[in-house]
């Protein structure tokens, strides 16, 4: 297949060799652009502020999510990984579920385990909506009371009593029993330190939250067991312009690998305002095409990427391109 590209330029003569590379390069970049993000890992979609691809999402939860090769979705913590029952972004939570946490199936069976906890540097946080009860737990270290009675007597720590007489306790979720030879009491920790303390002096825990599933009060909320973690979503101008439609059909907020600055991912690449960027710099070059004999859709494409090239030739400045690959995903 023979082609002839004449270009004009005042820059210097580029050969045809290189120009074939470059179209090469910049056909890889567009293709990787367009599939960069993941959407879903299984069932669970992903969608800004998180990812599960590094340079998409936003920076404060880099590094947060990781999709197994069995599309399995996990939350990294100090304590460990968990796995993400759901993710939502109109009431913005996560529940995750905890292995090593008490279940049904163990009965009165004690297994060791462990706390959970949360990298307080994350704009994570524990959901007030979460309470948790404790097994076992020894009465000389661990106020456990049923609650109305101590906070008539005792007010002042009345928030730090494990109540005994808890609804949860009497009414243990899913559970067909009643725990009868062991001690349970429900407790509502201020920090996840409290967790750490508690487990000291008790055999084991389990998390429960309060889903809402929209009846009538008070059925509004069920018990289920998982652990709600409450998020933020940092929402900015830039963001919102990425996202636009009518700036180029919208495009992906991410960020810069190396300097974790705002990046806005299209298909055409990565531009630090919006998708429209493309557009305008296409209509504002100053390159002539003279001739171009024995076009193709190669020859084509080659066109696009000298003008694209002399383009970045004269702005004189690096390729900003965030993630560009599938190679440097972590997980």
């Amino acid at each position: 297949m023979n082609f002839h590209l004449i270009i004009t330029n005042k820059q210097k003569p580029i050969s045809l060799l290189l120009i074939i590379q470059l179209i090469h390069s910049f056909s890889t970049l567009t293709n990787s652009q367009s599939t960069l993000c993941r959407t879903s890992c299984g069932t669970i979609p992903i969608q800004y502020p998180f990812s599960i691809d590094d340079g998409c999402g936003s920076p404060y939860y880099r590094y947060i999510l990781s999709c197994s090769d069995s599309q399995k979705l996990e939350l990294r913590t100090p304590s460990g990984r968990y796995p993400i029952h759901n993710v939502s972004y109109t009431d913005p939570h996560i529940v995750v579920t905890d292995p090593f946490m008490w279940n049904c199936e163990d009965g009165e069976n004690y297994r060791p385990t462990r706390p959970f906890s949360l990298d307080t540097s994350t704009r994570f946080k524990l959901s007030p909506q979460n309470q948790y009860l404790f097994f076992n737990c020894s009465e000389e270290n661990v106020i456990v009371k049923p609650k109305p009675m101590f906070c008539q007597q005792f007010p002042e720590h009345c928030d730090s009593s494990c109540d005994s007489a808890s609804y949860l306790c009497r009414h243990l979720p899913v559970c067909s029993f009643a725990i009868s030879g062991s001690s349970c009491c429900s407790y509502v920790p201020k920090a996840i330190e409290s967790l750490r303390l508690m487990l000291m002096y008790c055999s084991s825990y389990a998390s429960v939250y309060w889903r809402n599933v929209g009846a009538p009060q008070p059925y509004d909320q069920v018990p289920e067991y998982g652990i709600r973690i409450d998020f933020d979503i940092p929402v900015t101008t830039r963001c919102l312009r990425c996202q636009d439609q009518s700036k180029g059909g919208g495009g992906t907020c991410g960020f810069d690998t190396q300097t974790q600055n705002f990046m806005c991912l299209c298909k055409e690449g990565n531009f630090t305002t919006h998708c429209n960027d493309y557009d305008n710099a296409r209509h504002n070059r100053n390159v002539h095409v003279i001739a171009v004999t024995g076009i193709s859709a190669f020859g084509a494409l080659g066109i696009g990427g000298g003008i694209w090239y002399l383009k970045k030739v004269r702005a004189k400045a690096p390729v900003t391109c965030g993630v560009q690959t599938n190679e440097n995903r972590l997980f």
